[in-house]
């Protein structure tokens, strides 16, 4: 046993780790990009992963609602909003896999509430609610989607595209959306 551990030592002194030991002695991991915020162009239908400091980690196509561009106006108008939100919560089996955002922020429900009070907002609607980044849920629609805006607000990319994302992605980070 002595002659087994003088020999662990021996091969660690003449072969070192090539990281620095972190307090604890365990070897550091090399830093990786944290995603600290997502961006979304609706005109140029990408999704944008950036880390601290403004470095685009990875880029997406993605598919949005086909109601056009500009803010959401009111539920069923099938328009993608346009804001600054936050991941909130994620669940799988809708569209393979959905990310909840935190839509609709102070300034959706105003903009609501104006439209309304100008009678802009047809009877029954209200704000809306249920706004998220999701898969497609299907397969053979992986890729194909993107050809079209077919969402009901929603922002989509292909089932490992949300999968990727949503590991990549923690809660509470922020999300713009920009026409």
């Amino acid at each position: 046993m002595n002659a087994l551990f003088a020999l662990l030592v021996a091969t660690t002194l003449l072969h070192p780790s090539p990281l620095p030991a972190a307090p604890g002695g365990k070897p550091k991991k090399p830093a990786a990009d944290k995603v600290a915020l997502l961006r979304v162009d609706k005109s140029e239908h990408r999704l944008d992963l950036v880390a601290e400091g403004g470095r685009v980690i990875k880029t997406y196509k993605v598919a949005i609602g086909s109601g056009g561009a500009g803010p959401k106006r009111f539920e069923g108008d099938k328009v993608t909003p346009v804001g600054t939100y936050r991941v909130k919560g994620r669940f799988k089996g809708l569209f393979h896999q959905f990310i909840n955002v935190t839509y609709p922020n102070d300034v959706d429900r105003a903009r609501f509430a104006e439209l309304k009070r100008r009678g802009e907002v047809p009877p029954g609607r209200t704000v809306g609610f249920g706004i998220g980044i999701h898969g497609v849920g299907k397969r053979e629609w992986n890729g194909v989607h993107k050809q079209s805006d077919w969402t009901h607000g929603c922002i989509a990319l292909d089932d490992a595209e949300i999968d990727e994302l949503s590991r990549l992605v923690p809660d509470d980070t922020t999300l713009v959306i920009t026409d």
